[in-house]
């Protein structure tokens, strides 16, 4: 499995958490963001995030911004880009069965690392419910 990651400086300490995480069980990581913690915009690490993900060079996306929501409108953008901001367990599962979202969003601010790292590990274990879900999926492009 290949993961893109982007943050910016809000996200820069969940990025590296979640990194050392994920390489620790063997996924490969393309790492898209700041390594900093002075200001940056947030779309800059976005873009090449969501462009890896389209065309298929990583399997899913993960984006950390302060809100989460600067980086979700950013994604979202991308045709075939579906990325949902989670804060819980249980939203994250809720994103991947019922909207198959290919980009999980954290909000830094908001969560603790340790919870993102567990956010991250439910939206790489649980899959897409399909079904019902999959027409409502399907009608989500303009």
């Amino acid at each position: 499995m290949k993961i893109s990651i982007g943050n910016d400086h809000a996200g820069t300490d969940y990025k590296f958490a979640i990194v050392k995480h994920l390489e620790a069980k063997g996924i490969t990581v393309l790492n898209h963001g700041t390594d900093a913690t002075e200001s940056v915009d947030y779309p800059d690490f976005v873009h090449p995030v969501a462009k890896d993900v389209v065309s298929k060079i990583s399997d899913f996306g993960i984006l950390i911004c302060g809100s989460a929501n600067g980086v979700a409108m950013t994604a979202n953008k991308h045709q075939g880009i579906r990325a949902g901001i989670c804060w819980t367990k249980e939203i994250t599962a809720l994103t991947r069965q019922h909207n198959n979202a290919n980009i999980i969003c954290i909000p830094a601010r908001y969560t603790a690392i340790q919870q993102a790292i567990a956010m991250v590990d439910t939206f790489l274990e649980i899959d897409f419910k399909g079904g019902r879900h999959q027409n409502r999926v399907d009608k989500i492009p303009c």
